[in-house]
């Protein structure tokens, strides 16, 4: 078999998964709900908070904003001097018919400092229908009702990627690129396949899927609670599923390193969750069918190869982003193939180490570790 042929079967191949993972993507956009309780049952939000964040007034009111027949909202703070806490005061007071409380302290169940601040709410949360949700996510009134429809026996967890909205400089466009036509996309892909998994901005449980592996605990027996959590709803037979049309996050401004080490610690984060699905991630973008591409004309294939074959591959991610209404003017397309490139360092500098750091603090595989049974 000579090279050309090779390096042509290895760039078709790849345009094939781009456009199958879109495929898929697209089926689970557009799929019916799951079916749900035929009596809604009453749920309990929580919403970590930790210093101020972009838009953090609108995203934490939109909590209060829920058409949905019974629910309370419960804020937890690490610090009750963190000035989060008077915000969430704030809006209590604009909206005093909402059940609605702040609760601080900090209880040191495992090394994830989100999972620590959370315990408490979990603890003091009425209802067994519980919702706990970033507090840079805007939940729409409609949220807790798009949620509940997901809900059958079969149902261990429904979890919804962020979508990345109203990005103030192209890095905070790379931002976006990776939360939505790439992560989002292959979450719904994978959701379609029967294989769904969980994501840790927005983790809507039945506490009695919960408790029955031990409680909030064990969501610290991972990296992060997105993979333990998948791994809990696994464990029991049942299925991870996803609320449809997902819910947003405005990102505002980003540099570029914040993003780059955000995007590290997420890919360490699966590496050391689950390996064997981590590992063709090295390929998941057009980097390397490009360079196949590059090569095939340097060795006389006609040059309109080259964007040819960028347009078939950004037109697929351009038609799912015009599907979910995300972003996607030309600075987006700009996004995307900086993204793209980035993609293999970024799965080379994942294996630098099984440790990063999260709003100050250190998490070490071998600390997390110690937690498990």
């Amino acid at each position: 078999m000579s090279l050309a042929l090779v390096l042509t079967l290895f760039a078709g191949l790849c345009l094939l998964v781009q456009w199958l993972g879109v495929g898929l993507a697209l089926a689970a956009l557009r799929r019916k709900p799951a079916g749900g309780p035929a009596v809604l049952p009453p749920v309990t939000v929580l919403r970590p908070i930790c210093g101020i964040e972009n838009f953090l007034e609108e995203t934490l009111e939109s909590t209060f904003r829920a058409d949905y027949p019974t629910f309370e909202l419960i804020f937890c703070a690490a610090d009750p001097a963190d000035p989060a806490v008077a915000l969430v005061q704030k809006l209590m007071a604009r909206h005093p018919a909402v059940q609605a409380r702040v609760l601080t302290g900090d209880d040191k169940v495992s090394g994830n400092p989100k999972l620590n601040n959370l315990v408490k709410g979990w603890k003091a949360a009425r209802y067994d229908h519980i919702l706990m949700s970033d507090s840079n996510v805007i939940l729409p009134p409609d949220a807790l009702r798009r949620c509940m429809a997901e809900f059958t026996p079969q149902t261990g967890l429904v979890s919804s990627p962020p979508i990345g909205i109203r990005p103030d400089g192209f890095w905070a466009r790379v931002e976006c690129a990776f939360l939505n036509s790439f992560q989002a996309r292959w979450q719904m892909a994978a959701s379609r396949l029967g294989q769904g998994y969980a994501q840790g901005k927005m983790l809507f449980w039945d506490r009695q899927v919960l408790e029955a592996a031990g409680g909030i605990a064990v969501l610290g027996r991972e990296m992060a609670e997105d993979v333990a959590s998948t791994k809990v709803v696994r464990a029991q037979g049942k299925v991870v599923r996803l609320p449809g049309k997902f819910f947003e996050q405005p990102i505002g401004a980003r540099q570029r390193d914040v993003v780059w080490n955000r995007q590290v610690r997420w890919a360490k984060v699966r590496r050391l969750g689950f390996l064997m699905l981590f590992l063709p991630e090295l390929l998941a973008g057009a980097a390397f069918p490009f360079l196949a591409m590059l090569a095939l004309v340097g060795m006389g294939a006609p040059v309109w190869f080259l964007p040819a074959f960028l347009a078939l591959w950004y037109g697929a991610e351009y038609l799912l982003a015009a599907a979910g209404d995300w972003p996607r003017a030309p600075a987006d397309l700009a996004a995307w193939i900086t993204r793209d490139a980035m993609l293999p360092a970024l799965w080379c500098a994942a294996w630098a180490g099984n440790s990063f750091e999260w709003r100050g603090n250190a998490m070490t595989a071998a600390e997390i570790a110690k937690d498990k049974p």
